[in-house]
């Protein structure tokens, strides 16, 4: 039976005030995380990141300067073949500003000497696992060279969406933007001067010409912040109709969030003593 569709009085859900942060306060707080988990910590003072010309790595990269010096910051472009020029040329905007540290390195022979070799007719989601897996080797190898961190880019809409490859784009130690929606992450990088350039164009994984993370899901960004907004509150299905979000809307959103929960945990092991490590019985609640 279809839930009614009825507004809660006063709510409005198109607004984005829910959303809205203070952009400058954020980008200082997350700037002492950066010093506080790599240096007082860890006694790490060089970070390490994947710059692939979209937001999220620029944002990034914008605060690692400010923690820890551009001197210290030590960026990888890693185009494959079907890569788009836009993202380098985006990419090579951030360096010219920042003045950090920048490396080059395809992975096209990476990929392609298994897929050329062993799956030739590999799909385009496999082929963005394997790309975004051989990046993650690079990245630890680089760090493991420079005596650096690997630094997360990723942020909170696509990590509760599940739009992030397992073990890869999520495998850095540390993540300053993880608990920042994307339209969270946009309001953080006008606040730190990344390139309207950057800023303004469609978010994209950049494997398929034309292809955008809108486009793949089936929403936008805004929208689907709103409700993820809400639903981490702790509304329930029901509720987010009630007040008055699309049904369909909150159906999809749900259901992408609902099958991706294992995305977001690190492997399950059986507990066999009382002294399993990271494990309980009753697993907290994932969102």
């Amino acid at each position: 039976m279809p839930f009614p569709v009825t507004r809660a009085l006063g709510f409005d859900p198109t607004s984005d005030d829910p959303l809205k942060i203070n952009a400058p306060l954020v980008a200082e707080w997350l700037v002492r995380f950066l010093r506080d988990e790599c240096i007082r910590r860890r006694n790490i003072r060089k970070a390490v990141l994947g710059l692939s010309g979209g937001v999220d790595s620029a944002v990034v990269a914008y605060l690692a300067a400010r923690a820890f010096g551009a001197e210290n910051v030590y960026a990888y472009r890693m185009p494959y073949k079907i890569s788009s020029q836009e993202s380098l040329d985006h990419a090579q905007l951030v360096v010219d500003d920042l003045g950090i540290n920048v490396r080059t390195i395809q992975i096209t022979e990476m990929v392609d000497g298994y897929i050329g070799g062993f799956e030739p007719e590999i799909s385009p989601a496999r082929l963005g696992n394997v790309c975004a897996r051989s990046r993650m080797i690079v990245i630890f190898d680089q760090s493991a060279k420079v005596g650096g961190l690997p630094i997360g880019t990723g942020n909170k809409s696509e990590r509760l969406f599940g739009y992030y490859t397992w073990h890869a784009d999520d495998s850095p130690p540390i993540n300053p933007i993880g608990d920042l929606f994307k339209t969270q992450v946009w309001q953080l990088a006008t606040a730190l001067g990344v390139p309207s350039e950057i800023i303004d164009k469609p978010a994209s994984a950049d494997l398929i010409k034309g292809q955008t993370d809108e486009s793949d899901f089936g929403i936008t960004y805004a929208k689907a912040d709103r409700i993820l907004h809400y639903m981490t509150q702790g509304f329930s299905r029901a509720k987010l109709i009630e007040v008055g979000f699309p049904p369909e809307d909150v159906e999809l959103v749900w259901k992408r969030v609902d099958n991706t929960h294992w995305k977001r945990r690190l492997p399950t092991v059986a507990m066999t003593s009382s002294t399993a490590i990271g494990e309980y019985y009753l697993r907290p609640v994932d969102f």
